[in-house]
């Protein structure tokens, strides 16, 4: 359950404006750069001459990040806060429920990302209803540079989205493309897959990318092997999230046929009078048979599923 522990300014009225401009950070442990941040970040949007808000996410820090956020006295702050850790997609998926910008961006809490872009990602969204930022020059080790390349290349390939940077957490969205998808696990890394997938137009500018100088990063192998499960589960869905039976009645027809065609030569043996009890090759085709059996029903159910929630939305 998400929990919205404080919101400033508290004596915000029920009537409260709705900003042309929402910034959304999730931070996780970034006590140090909270307060540089929003020095840098302010000065930028000032500059726009545009009515904003900044939406800090805290995801459950151990340290002193909320503390800090907390000491700063801005009308323009709003701050969030879950009371255990849980993940940057459901810290964006809550900044993204209390936005109330027209546009929305989101950044990362450690200083990498330089708010001097936000004036190109609003330009660019004048073109596409998702623009990605791209880290031309990515200040980071080289083994989490190779590894972001992998993954990225194999990203493309799956999605069929051709940018080149999924990982940047530097992006920007028109508010009705937030509204109406739901992310969760690590799925924030696609969620320009999963705008596609809705119909919605998707586009990236280079932006720079500075090296950490405060704090720790949260980048290791199990958020990599992490994202890597939730692109395969962002690939089936875009493939046959509407038609299951396509996936599992397809295994469950080669499955069911070798096995028939297996237990039919065994028949055939048996017919001629040789022994097939003992034979391997026999459970073989009636395993078969009955995987390819549990495969069909699998589909089946899953377009059943499908077809009684499309009814019931569209009675509602």
């Amino acid at each position: 359950m998400r929990e919205k522990l404080s919101m400033k300014p508290a004596d915000v009225p029920a009537t409260d404006r709705y900003p042309d401009l929402s910034i959304v950070i999730p931070v996780f442990n970034e006590e140090e750069n909270v307060g540089p941040l929003y020095e840098e970040l302010s000065a930028v949007l000032r500059a726009t001459g545009l009515d904003y808000e900044i939406v800090f996410v805290d995801d459950g820090s151990s340290d002193a990040t909320y503390d800090r956020i907390c000491e700063i006295v801005d009308e323009h702050i709003r701050i969030f806060r879950f009371r255990r850790h849980r993940g940057k997609a459901d810290a964006l998926a809550l900044g993204f429920d209390g936005a109330r910008g027209d546009v929305i961006i989101t950044m990362d809490g450690d200083q990498q990302d330089d708010p001097a872009e936000i004036p190109r990602f609003i330009e660019a969204l004048a073109r596409y209803d998702v623009v990605s930022g791209w880290k031309q020059n990515r200040q980071d080790a080289l083994g989490k540079r190779l590894s972001s390349r992998v993954f990225n290349w194999l990203t493309r390939q799956l999605t069929g989205v051709h940018i080149h940077d999924f990982n940047c957490g530097f992006k920007a969205y028109r508010q009705e493309v937030v509204k109406s998808i739901g992310i969760y696990g690590e799925l924030h890394r696609y969620i320009p897959a999963i705008a596609s997938w809705e119909g919605y137009s998707v586009g990236e500018i280079g932006v720079r990318h500075r090296p950490r100088t405060r704090g720790r990063s949260k980048y290791g192998f199990m958020r990599l092997l992490k994202g890597t499960l939730d692109l395969l589960t962002i690939k089936f869905l875009m493939s046959y999230g509407q038609r299951p039976l396509h996936l599992f009645g397809g295994g469950g027809l080669i499955f069911g046929s070798t096995g028939l065609i297996i237990c039919t030569y065994m028949a055939y043996l048996w017919l001629n009078g040789i022994a097939i009890g003992e034979r391997p090759l026999l459970m073989l085709g009636i395993l078969l048979i009955i995987v390819g059996i549990q495969l069909f029903a699998i589909g089946l159910l899953g377009e059943l599923i499908i077809s009684t929630a499309n009814r019931r939305n569209r009675q509602a």
